[in-house]
């Protein structure tokens, strides 16, 4: 089983796009999330590119705006370190994670990005243009400011999810590169469990994007999964445009756009509001900081890829609610340092919080944001807390931070919504099916242990109370169904039910290197308390 976590094979998504995108409304009524029928996107870039140049007037404004502080001259030493801190939390912080299939050129995007940004020198480039040329990869150079291992440069391929920073004039950014390969996509699940925007890179070369769209590729199946675990905004970026192939072709860009606007509408986006379409230079850097030149595209109007993320807007998180926080990883220094994402509320130097399922009372001694330590990091913020009170072998992946007056649930079971999506040889769900939970930092094997209610999609859009029927309860279902089911695992996991905190309810299910089903979790045992005390 630590294999099937590591390194899984080929994951196929769903045979029907169309109960795909069904099951992705209902899943996410408890939200109020449902999209609306949208247009073409071509039809409203225009539009989205007035909003865009509104949205960063608006910025900058706001910006201008805020209140003054103290000159550094008129404070003490010690007070102007706040100040930076200060100054550094004005600005809004974005987790964004890169997904397509592989050799799109994600890693080259990434890396791009951060020598653009200037946190990368030019003697760094060098240094890396002359080790890509060694190897024979030219092509590969800026892909190796993301890929840091020497596994990934030599394969080529990314394994584990890069993690870096850069900032624009209005927002904090941490890109999380996630791996392409269908081999590594329970990675590639754990970097998009992080994020709030993705960013779907797509190749323009003659062949590359189809084989990423056809069937069993992974542009699909990143697609699917990034919506599963609550990507809400796509920027979809079409790289290569230089390409011999393709020479900055509308065409080419208005068939890749036109093919992916009917797979992401089915797969629960709102084409028009949630996704952006734009074309880029990964290598190059052509249309990622300033807008392409007219002598190289004529045909692009719109903005570039950095005002796009600058500008793009997601739901706000409360950093007045109760700290959760998903640890992702933990290690030694001076103490016990873990590191995650903070879901919800503020963690505070000095405050007292609680790990959990084991119930650790700790006090944060240090708190870490983009490497510089910070008095306080609210809801979003990919941080790293140095702990006292807990050693790092009491620690594991999955375990959450929370607040003492309102901890996160630890269960055994719980029920939860399903969207069965291809069982391995057309086997039949049922009570006593195992498979792999991948739910926020938690990878753990669980048990269908009963199956509480078949839905009928078509039934659902039914209103009326005349025309419904009692709950049936089935002794099994098979590909495409949504069924209602208890979910049991062997260690006390931390979840929330979906309604309340989305983040730590939406999970996927793997078996065998596939994802057989996404859902969400619905109900919690009501007797939980007991079990923590038993715990």
């Amino acid at each position: 089983m630590a294999e099937d976590r590591k390194m899984e094979p080929v994951v196929h998504p769903p045979a029907d796009d169309q109960k795909f995108q069904e099951w992705s409304r209902v899943a996410d009524e408890p939200i109020d999330v449902a999209p609306p029928e949208t247009a073409h996107p071509a039809e409203a870039s225009e539009d989205s590119n007035r909003e865009i140049e509104s949205r960063l007037q608006s910025l900058q404004l706001e910006t201008k705006a805020a209140t003054p502080v103290k000159d550094k001259d008129e404070v003490l030493p010690e007070e102007a370190e706040d100040l930076d801190n200060n100054e550094e939390n004005k600005k809004r912080h974005l987790n964004v994670v890169f997904i397509g299939h592989v050799d799109a050129g994600k890693s080259t995007t990434g890396g791009q990005i951060l020598f653009l940004s200037g946190q990368v020198d030019d003697r760094t480039i060098q240094k890396y243009e002359k080790e890509a040329k060694d190897k024979s990869r030219e092509s590969w150079y800026m892909a190796y400011i993301m890929d840091t291992n020497e596994e990934e440069r030599i394969k080529g391929k990314t394994v584990e999810v890069g993690r870096a920073h850069f900032e624009t004039e209005n927002t904090r950014f941490t890109i999380l590169d996630a791996p392409g390969h269908k081999s590594y996509v329970p990675n590639m699940i754990s970097g998009a469990t992080q994020a709030d925007v993705g960013v779907l890179v797509i190749s323009a070369r003659k062949g590359e994007f189809e084989t990423g769209y056809e069937k069993g590729g992974q542009t699909r199946e990143h697609v699917q999964l990034a919506k599963t675990l609550g990507v809400s905004k796509l920027i979809l970026v079409v790289n290569k445009m230089d390409d011999p192939t393709v020479q900055w072709s509308k065409e080419r860009f208005d068939e890749i756009e036109s093919k992916m606007s009917p797979f992401l509408k089915s797969s629960g986006y709102n084409v028009k509001k949630d996704v952006r379409f734009l074309p880029i230079s990964g290598l190059l850097g052509t249309n990622m900081k300033k807008r392409v030149d007219k002598s190289i595209c004529g045909w692009w109007n719109g903005p570039c890829l950095f005002e796009v993320m600058d500008s793009i807007e997601v739901p706000l998180r409360d950093p007045k609610g109760p700290v959760r926080m998903p640890i992702i990883d933990k290690y030694k220094d001076m103490g016990t340092v873990v590191m995650g994402k903070i879901e919800s509320g503020t963690i505070r130097e000095g405050g007292s919080l609680l790990i959990m399922p084991n119930k650790a009372n700790v006090k944060v001694l240090s708190v870490q944001c983009d490497e510089n330590k910070v008095k306080q990091a609210g809801p979003g913020e990919n941080v790293r807390v140095k702990l006292a009170g807990i050693e790092e072998d009491d620690i594991l992946a999955g375990f959450v931070l929370s607040c003492v007056a309102n901890p996160i649930d630890a269960v055994f079971e719980f029920n939860a919504q399903l969207q069965i999506l291809e069982l391995l040889d057309n086997a039949i769900f049922t009570a006593g099916y195992k498979a792999v939970l991948h739910i926020h930092a938690i990878v753990e094997e669980c048990e269908i242990v009963d199956l509480l209610e078949e839905i009928d999609l078509k039934k659902k859009k039914d209103n009326d109370p005349k025309k419904k029927k009692p709950k049936r309860k089935p002794l099994f279902v098979k590909n495409g169904a949504v069924v209602v089911c208890r979910i049991q695992v062997n260690n006390l996991i931390c979840v929330e039910n979906f309604s309340v905190f989305p983040q730590l309810g939406r999970f996927t299910l793997r078996s065998e290197g596939k994802t057989i089903a996404v859902g969400k979790v619905v109900e919690l045992p009501p007797a939980r308390s007991s079990t923590f005390s038993s715990a």
